[in-house]
């Protein structure tokens, strides 16, 4: 949130704030994550700092209301709160942390899916700054602006007001899009939805892999199935991604066989040749490096919660 010492007509004021605050202390209701009515946003509520939590990143934008939190992918980190905000554009592996919070002042924020299509039919639509040739990491922190922090107030603000979620939700989410398109992670943006861009490609490369994630992986193949070199793949994908394609489907396939494992109660076996593993050996060695601890004793300590959700970021 901009600090609300800012002169200007569109700065959020203090009373609207606090509001503000107040409704996701409502609808969290005392849990620690909560999906709204309004479709594509998700609360959070935090009472202390925490270790990094292993999460999987979609396509969103992480608004703090109060508190601080950091978001570390690979040997990146991105902290985020009071007048910044996290945006990540691709499917990523991550690990969460709360950096500020107290029971007396908790950490409180919001996140809200991307759309990415509606950030590419935008930029076609207004005039944003032309995305240089490379591709940048896959998540980023930027400045909030008024105009993103209103609009953000009044899609939280429906959650208040059932009724008019399904007329007025679609529009002020797109005007979120818009508005990101002018702040310091346009370009990011662009980058990533920009046809022919490396960028472009390797969300290409990643919707492939998270549809194709069971079967055998040839790097040769998914680079000409996105048009670029196999070194030009790696190359680019690890700079987004922070993982090797390779990496990276071993990745989906571990955290699919953990769902699968919890949710729809198939043994260790099972899920890891639903998943695409030759060898239940393997599979275990490779979940408990991921998630540590061997997949009986993971999914035990997991058994009556939910999958770390959106808003765990």
């Amino acid at each position: 949130m901009t600090n609300h010492t800012q002169n200007g007509p569109q700065a959020m004021s203090d009373d609207k704030f606090r509001a503000l605050c107040d409704i996701v202390e409502r609808h969290i209701a005392g849990r620690e994550d909560r999906e709204t009515p309004v479709p594509n946003l998700a609360l959070f509520r935090r009472e202390t700092t925490t270790e990094p939590v292993s999460c999987r990143v979609e396509p969103c934008i992480v608004f703090v209301l109060q508190g601080a939190k950091q978001m570390l992918i690979g040997d990146r980190e991105y902290r985020y709160g009071a007048d910044r905000f996290l945006i990540a554009s691709l499917d990523l592996p991550g690990s969460s942390q709360v950096l500020e919070a107290s029971p007396d002042k908790p950490c409180l924020g919001m996140v809200m899916r991307l759309d990415l299509r509606m950030i590419a039919e935008l930029s076609a639509q207004v005039s944003v700054p032309t995305a240089r040739a490379g591709a940048d990491a896959g998540a980023a922190v930027g400045t909030m602006t008024p105009g993103l922090e209103e609009a953000f107030g009044r899609l939280l603000s429906l959650v208040d007001e059932p009724e008019a979620i399904d007329v007025l939700a679609p529009l002020i989410e797109r005007e979120i899009h818009y508005r990101l398109l002018r702040t310091d992670v346009a370009e990011r943006l662009l980058r990533i939805v920009s046809v022919g861009s490396q960028g472009q490609r390797i969300a290409r490369a990643v919707d492939w892999l998270k549809t194709n994630y069971a079967r055998p992986l040839r790097v040769e193949d998914l680079a000409a199935h996105v048009q670029m070199s196999p070194s030009s793949l790696h190359h680019h994908f690890r700079h987004l991604t922070a993982m090797s394609p390779l990496q990276y489907q071993k990745w989906l396939r571990l955290n699919e066989a953990r769902r699968l494992m919890l949710n729809a109660h198939l043994d260790a076996a099972g899920a890891a040749f639903h998943v695409g593993y030759e060898s239940p050996s393997q599979f275990s060695r490779e979940y408990s490096r991921l998630f540590g601890a061997p997949p009986k004793r993971d999914i035990e300590g997991l058994a009556g919660k939910a999958l770390p959700s959106m808003a765990t970021v």
